[in-house]
Parts: C-alpha cells; structure tokens; sequence
C-alpha cells in the first residue's frame, strides 16, 4: 500500500485523472466468481438494470480478491478507475486519503444508514465522517463446515477443540477419509491460521498479534505454539491441494471426499447452490475452540469519483440499492452471509445465518469481535502481505522451524509497516 500511495499520487499530481466514458452505466470491479457469488452479483445487476442503468461487469477470479485489487491499482494509475469496486477494511481509507472516493452522505442520510447500520460496519465505511462505501453483508469466517454423512460412517464426532480437531483427524485419515479440504492459495493457509490463532492463542493474543502488531507477541512463545498447532494441520489435507480454489475445497466436503472445511461462510453459498440443507446434508459449527469468538470480514463497495452527470447518478441509485432491503435479503441468502443493516425478517435464513447473527450480537457485546487479518479488515495491505508470505511460505516449508517462522513474521510485519 506504501507504494500505491506513492505511485496514485504521482498520477494525481501529474493531472491524468480522464473522465468516465460510460453515460449513465457504472462499472463494477468485484471477484464474486464461483457459483453463489455469481448469482449474488447477476441480483445486484438486475435491480441496477431495473432502474433503467446500465450494468459493466468487471470481474476479476480469485477468491481473496489479491488479482481484484492489482487490477483496480493498475486502473487508477492509468486514469480510468471503475464506478465501483469491491473494496474492504483499512483499504478503503486508503483510497479515500488518496482523493479518490466518492461522498456518498446524501445517499447515506436519505437512506437512514445511520440508523441501519451496526456502529462496527458504519465506521468502516466511513472516511472523515463521511461514508464513501456501502456494505453488502457480514461475514463470519471462524466456520469449520462439515459433512455429517462422513463423520456417522467413520463413528465419530465434530470437534469442537483443537485437541478434539487432532484426535478425530486421525481417526478419519485412517479411515481413508481426507480430514481436512484445504487450497494451497495464500489467502487460504492465511484463513486457516487465523482460526488456529484465534482458537489456540485466545482474542487477545489475536488482537495484539494480527491487529495492533504487538512485535513481542509476533515472534514470542504463544506464536511459537500456534505455528507448531498450524503446521500440523499439513499432516490432514491431500496432496493435490496447492492451487486449488477455495470452492472446489468446499465441493470435497460436499461430495463426501473430505470430510471438513476451516472457511467463512461465503462457503455456505456453495452449499446452497448444490441444493444441500443446513443442519441435515452440513454441519456448521464455530471453528475449534472459537465459539465465544467472531472474526468478521465485510463485502462493500466503494464508489470511485466520477464526472458524467449521469454516471454519478447511476452510481448513487447503485448504492442506494445495496443497502435496500430487497438486496440485503436476496444476496445474503445466496451468498451464505447475514445482511449488513439491521431489522430485516429472519424467516428466510437457516440455521448457520440464524447461529451467525446470534454470534454477531453476542460477541459484540462481550468484546470478542474482531476483524479478519486474512480477509483484509484488520490491517493494511502491506502488512497483510507480510503475514501471507510468512505464513504460507511456513505452512508448505519442510525445514522452516515454527520459532523461525515467528521471527520471520515480526520482522516483515515491522518492514510493512
């Protein structure tokens, strides 16, 4: 992000900022590619088209949104940023410190969002009191989803622990049941870790090490521990996982060739999509030793300042759109998330949604919400690509050691920032 800052600036003050070339059409950058991701983005197009605006899908495969956010800078550097893009966390003032965000508070007041919005989404979305983005949803990411068909046939049970996690692991690998489906992406292994540290290491070793950057906690004994417990986890998933993208993972657990997932609930999606039912064909359960807990990534949208009249409006009704109740419900339930605004029916959510908007209440109030590092809302860029590069590089190494690797990751992490 340091030299993004450098290099927007550059262009900004070399005054290549072009206009849009699309009169009443926004553009929209997202990576809502698998299968109930794309059915959430064709609703939002469909509202959009409704209000007699036209629709330019601009999206970019990688479930991370790592390819998204290249393309997006690569975008703005050439003077020609899209309407919208798909934005989150600490991001988001970024862009907006950089000038080029739009206001969006008169949409934001009309719309009551104030009102609508819990104080954690708001202040996310906000830059210097004024929003200049819009969420979609909130999602849980400490989820571990599992197939019960396989845990009935091999005889045992969902763990709840990490301890329980090992024991059980085993017993299903010597069932010749692949324990654990996992993709060897970076953001992966980096959402895998963040569960292990949360449960293992506890919200406040959490906090201090992936969202304030405490040096002493990066590199002292409880990391050390929580590496150790996460490079086991190596031990549980197939040979075939590096490459592999997050929702043909969750497909192994859905067709019974694994028998697990440590994936926020995006996933439920792909549940969803392939017909199955919550609490009968899947499990959803908080990832081990994490119930008290609830790390929270937020999809929203960030509207990028344009000059056609018709565009800006464009982009206003867009917005308005995403935080109507007509899209809250309709993607959320496609999506496998909960929606952003508050006061919506329940009716419709299943049972992991249901879990997931109790959780949310709960853990807001007890202080044990906390941003997702590996999703982009607990830090900068720069940092988080730190701890990727660390983490996976560790995660796929046969020789680094875990007390090397919590050196390794205090020192990036003091680099970045």
């Amino acid at each position: 992000m340091k030299l993004l800052r450098k290099s927007i600036l550059g262009v900004m003050l070399g005054g290549m900022l072009a206009p849009s070339a699309w009169a009443g059409k926004v553009e929209v950058l997202h990576f809502w590619t698998s299968g109930g991701e794309a059915r959430s983005a064709a609703v939002l197009k469909e509202l959009l088209e409704a209000e007699g605006h036209g629709w330019e899908d601009f999206a970019v495969a990688g479930g991370g949104g790592e390819s998204a956010m290249t393309v997006l800078k690569s975008r703005a550097v050439s003077g020609n940023p899209p309407s919208a893009a798909q934005i989150k966390g600490p991001d988001i003032q970024e862009w907006a410190e950089l000038g080029f965000l739009a206001n969006l508070e008169t949409v934001a007041r009309q719309g009551g969002w104030d009102e609508l919005l819990p104080k954690v989404v708001a202040d996310v979305m906000r830059h210097d009191g004024h929003y200049v983005a819009v969420p979609v949803n909130v999602h849980r990411v400490n989820w571990l989803w599992a197939n019960p068909a396989v845990f009935e046939r091999v005889g045992v049970a969902v763990p709840t622990s990490w301890d329980e996690f090992i024991t059980v692991a085993d017993k299903l690998k010597a069932a010749g049941v692949t324990p654990l489906a996992h993709g060897g992406q970076a953001w992966q292994d980096a959402t895998l870790f963040e569960a292990v540290a949360l449960g293992k290491g506890g919200v406040d070793f959490y906090r201090k090490a992936l969202v304030e950057h405490d040096d002493a906690t990066l590199s002292g004994p409880q990391m050390v521990e929580v590496l150790s417990l996460f490079k086991q986890l190596r031990n549980y998933i197939d040979a075939d996982a590096p490459g592999r993208d997050w929702n043909i993972a969750t497909a192994m657990v859905i067709n019974g060739d694994a028998a697990m997932q440590v994936m926020g609930d995006w996933a439920k999606g792909e549940f969803s999509a392939a017909g199955k039912v919550a609490g009968q064909d899947y499990l959803c359960v908080a990832a081990p030793d994490t119930q008290d807990a609830f790390t929270f990534n937020i999809d929203s949208f960030a509207m990028f300042e344009q000059r056609d009249d018709d565009d800006i409006q464009a982009q206003k009704d867009l917005a308005r759109l995403i935080m109507e109740p007509t899209f809250q419900e309709t993607f959320n339930l496609n999506k496998g998330s909960i929606p952003a605004r508050t006061g919506l029916p329940r009716d419709k959510f299943d049972s992991c949604a249901h879990l997931s908007m109790d959780d949310f209440v709960r853990t807001a109030e007890q202080d044990t919400l906390v941003p997702s590092m590996a999703h982009g809302m607990a830090t900068s860029s720069a940092i988080q690509g730190a701890i990727y590069d660390v983490v996976t590089n560790y995660f796929n190494s046969a020789s680094m050691s875990a007390e090397d690797a919590a050196r390794q990751m205090a020192r990036a992490v003091k680099a970045a920032i």
